[in-house]
């Protein structure tokens, strides 16, 4: 089914070759047809994300992608049409999609197709400009809480808690009934987390010294486990915090990666994107108010702008604004 005329041709930033921000341009590329299996996507905004500047580079790029690319793994917008074995969703509804695999382009472009088992439908409560910058992040922290594997009562350090996962980890891990304590990054990233319902926020840039007496002066007993949103000196002082056995979780591109000593464990993960684990994102979600925390928002002719802030330091996400 297909929501009226839809234009032969659209506006996309994509690249030719691999490279820094200048070789993403702006051109007009055919829209792409729909599969049986897929969903068309009238896009309202995409999110820009490491994993984004990787495939910029050359070095993670979809499979059976040709040039040239159009990247943008994730992104939100309107349904306009729908392959003949699409069931679940209908032309017109709002969703957002996190597809890795995504051969026919990403959502840096007007329009977007991608296989319907990665799309859900926008939750209750979250703006549909701000899922576009959502999904790739929250499957990725749903997943670290689901590695670490904690109780509710339990006490999770989340370090870097106020960057595009951290911040939404601190969100889901409060609706598990976790107590959380959050290690942000600089005074805006300590209000940030606290405002998100932190028990505990920490300023990571202060004296780790006196970071590690806070958190022992909140959880004698140690912190049951850590999820790390990056690596190096600092984590490995965090985990002085840990309780005998307790597991330090971080998804992998995380550099250096954390190394297993003594009474500490290390398990790597990554995000899934598949209808089961967007349906308890959701549920998680629609469970009371969620915050995505938009840093900076670019209209899509300034999306290099958009990946040379990318190397600079900000809370939350990023967003392109293409509808």
């Amino acid at each position: 089914m297909v929501d009226g005329d839809l234009p032969e041709r659209m506006q996309a930033a994509a690249l030719d070759e691999f490279g820094g921000p200048e070789v993403i341009t702006l051109r007009k590329l055919p829209i792409p047809e729909v599969a049986d299996d897929e969903v068309l996507i009238k896009v309202w905004s995409a999110g820009v994300g490491v994993w984004d500047v990787y495939e910029r580079q050359g070095v993670l790029v979809p499979e059976g992608s040709s040039l040239p690319i159009v990247p943008g793994s994730d992104g939100a917008g309107t349904v306009v049409a729908v392959g003949g074995q699409v069931t679940d969703l209908a032309v017109g509804d709002l969703v957002y999609v996190s597809a890795a695999t995504r051969p026919k382009g990403g959502f840096y472009a007007e329009y977007a197709a991608v296989q319907a088992q990665y799309a859900a439908k926008v939750p209750d409560g979250v703006p549909v400009e701000h899922a576009g910058a959502m999904s790739t992040d929250a499957l990725t922290a749903l997943a670290g809480l689901d590695t670490l594997s904690l109780s509710a009562g339990d006490w999770l350090l989340v370090f870097g808690a106020s960057g595009g996962q951290g911040h939404l980890a601190v969100q889901m891990a409060k609706r598990q009934g976790l107590n959380v304590i959050a290690v942000a990054s600089g005074a805006d990233g300590v209000a940030l987390v606290t405002r998100l319902g932190a028990d505990v926020s920490l300023d990571g840039h202060g004296d780790l010294t006196d970071v590690l007496a806070r958190i022992r002066e909140a959880t004698p007993a140690g912190v049951n486990g850590i999820l790390a949103m990056a690596g190096g000196p600092t984590l490995d002082r965090l985990t002085e915090a840990l309780v005998d056995g307790g597991v330090v979780g971080f998804a992998h591109g995380v550099r250096p990666e954390p190394t297993e000593r003594p009474g500490v464990v290390v398990r790597a993960y990554d995000g899934e994107s598949n209808p089961r684990q967007l349906r308890r994102l959701n549920e998680l979600i629609e469970a009371g108010p969620f915050v995505v925390h938009v840093a900076e928002t670019f209209p899509l002719g300034r999306v290099r702008e958009a990946h040379q802030r990318l190397e600079t330091s900000y809370a939350g996400k990023l967003l392109l604004t293409v509808a």
